[in-house]
């Protein structure tokens, strides 16, 4: 009996949940029993972490953190000293913490913990630093060309409460516009000169961002190689590049449509069974990008190509919307593909000899 329960406790295993935040973040540790052994509140700061772990005399099976703005720096600095660390998909985590009837962080951490002995999460690639930098320019980008929206529309609406409307316009002539309506209205013409020189300050850091994108798309071998594709350009293949980080990780290039949120949703109950628009999970920077590629190969001329004829043939069956989603996701897998075997586009697919 006592070396049964010898035997016993060797193979207790331990695992660990995280809830991050900002200053301090909360670990609950659980045996496969899913007993508690310890909690704990720790900087959220990787050498203390590591230290908490190293000091807690116990060897951890998996250590779970839910993906967030501090989880990916977390992970890359426990990960590099041997922690069995995963990062989980927020979006899981929350569905299965929605029977929670109080939610604190501490709960966060037990309720992490027992996903983590169950098995029963869904792990997320930590991207590399050089993509996390392309992702910060996008994001950087991407804020700035919102601010520049933000500020046309609200000069638009100040005027427009003054039964002046701009009317169509041009990114070039829109201020001589402005100047030119507000001319003769010394309040008007205060505002507008105050927002239109912001609006410049936010284009011309805009145009440097843009300039900063191209130079590092042209030192990049797989966006240079996704460029070779229809309707691919430097601020597409940069995202798709920055998104998928590192192609081995999905096991077939079909896969690559789905985690992006391009496949419709489906629901089967019993005598019920009907499919949905598209999911809509994942990146939406991705998806957008995608989906832009394929309404200019659509929509504008294209070289022929494959993948052109391709979507001409399902505009006709299901119409133009479903058409260009369709295209996104055959974009998806063809761009996979690229970056995984290393090769450029090919516009048109081999017919294989007819045998004599």
């Amino acid at each position: 009996m006592d070396l049964l329960q010898a035997s016993g406790e060797m193979t207790v295993k331990y695992y660990a949940g995280i809830d991050v935040s900002l200053e301090c973040s909360s670990v609950c540790v659980v045996d496969s029993d899913g007993e508690i052994v310890r909690e704990a509140k720790v900087l959220s700061e990787p050498d203390a972490l590591i230290e908490w772990f190293a000091g807690l005399g116990l060897s951890t099976e998996r250590i779970g953190l839910e993906a967030g703005p501090l989880s990916q720096w977390l992970h890359a600095a426990m990960a590099e000293v041997g922690l069995a660390v995963e990062l989980l998909e927020t979006r899981h985590v929350r569905s299965a913490f929605k029977t929670m009837p109080v939610k604190t962080d501490k709960k966060d951490a037990r309720g992490i913990a027992q996903l983590m002995r169950l098995g029963w999460f869904r792990p997320v690639h930590c991207k590399s630093l050089p993509a996390q930098e392309i992702r910060a320019v996008l994001t950087a980008r991407k804020i700035l060309q919102s601010k520049l929206h933000d500020l046309d529309m609200s000069l638009r609406g100040i005027l427009r409460g003054f039964g002046l409307k701009v009317g169509p316009t041009t990114p070039r002539t829109f201020a001589a516009r402005i100047r030119e309506l507000v001319e003769g209205h010394p309040t008007l013409e205060t505002i507008a000169s105050s927002l239109l020189k912001a609006r410049d300050a936010l284009a011309t850091e805009f145009a440097g961002f843009e300039r900063r994108l191209r130079a590092m798309a042209r030192q990049n071998a797989d966006a240079l190689r996704l460029m070779t594709t229809p309707g691919v350009g430097v601020l597409v293949a940069m995202t798709f590049v920055a998104a998928v980080d590192a192609p081995e990780r999905f096991r077939s290039s079909r896969d690559v449509g789905p985690h992006f949120g391009l496949t419709p949703k489906k629901y089967q109950s019993g005598e019920t069974d009907r499919s949905g628009h598209i999911s809509k999970v994942g990146d939406v920077g991705v998806r957008t990008a995608l989906y832009e590629a394929a309404n200019v190969i659509l929509t504008r001329p294209v070289k022929g190509s494959d993948l052109k004829s391709w979507a001409q043939g399902v505009a006709k069956r299901a119409g133009p919307r479903k058409a260009r989603v369709a295209l996104a996701r055959k974009l998806a897998v063809v761009l996979h593909h690229m970056l995984k075997d290393g090769t450029t586009f090919i516009p048109h697919k081999a017919v294989p000899a007819k045998a004599a």
